[in-house]
């Protein structure tokens, strides 16, 4: 309970507001929050789900933090080991989580990085499809100090058939820093 009171007086405190709302019903899904420019971004991040409320948020971490001294710090804010050199690779490392747990979302980064990237990751597209949970768009606009939720959807036919609208929802955000974001990815 302490924790998501400082996490609302952190959100209230900067200024920032939400677009959109989470689906009460909604207990498994897929989250791609983006643009990815800054540690920031999981601070904001962190503070959001306890503000939107996004119950059951979960997000990945290599498996030797969990191992470490600060194991349990990673495990109390939502943290799921993966392993990196596993023969399991990392889609079906979490679709075994999805499939293991009634309650399940995950926030995933498109781009994978925090630098500029010349075309988005398609990993969580095929975690959500094999999983068969829905995926929702967080756009964390700095600027604006706004987090934009998308309605949910269910992934497509493929992923390059879904990745044109994931762009278009993510161009126009900025994030902390605008020169790594996602608006020079539009093709049209």
């Amino acid at each position: 309970m302490g924790g998501n009171l400082f996490w609302k007086i952190f959100w209230t405190l900067s200024g920032w507001k939400v677009q959109g709302q989470w689906p009460k019903e909604l207990n498994r899904a897929i989250i791609i929050v983006g643009p990815h420019t800054s540690g920031w971004d999981v601070v904001t991040g962190m503070a959001a789900r306890s503000v939107v409320p996004i119950p059951h948020a979960h997000y990945l971490g290599k498996k030797e933090l969990f191992d470490g001294p600060f194991g349990w710090f990673f495990r109390m804010t939502g943290g799921v080991p993966v392993d990196r050199f596993s023969k399991n690779n990392m889609v079906e490392q979490v679709v075994e989580e999805f499939r293991k747990r009634k309650d399940f979302v995950l926030a995933l980064s498109p781009e994978g990085t925090r630098q500029r990237v010349e075309r988005l990751r398609t990993g969580f597209w095929h975690i959500a499809k094999q999983a068969g949970v829905p995926i929702i768009m967080a756009g964390m606009d700095f600027q604006k100090k706004e987090l934009i939720l998308s309605e949910p959807f269910m992934p497509g036919v493929s992923p390059e058939a879904d990745m044109p609208a994931i762009i278009r929802f993510f161009a126009p955000i900025q994030g902390r820093h605008p020169e790594a974001g996602m608006g020079h990815l539009l093709t049209d």
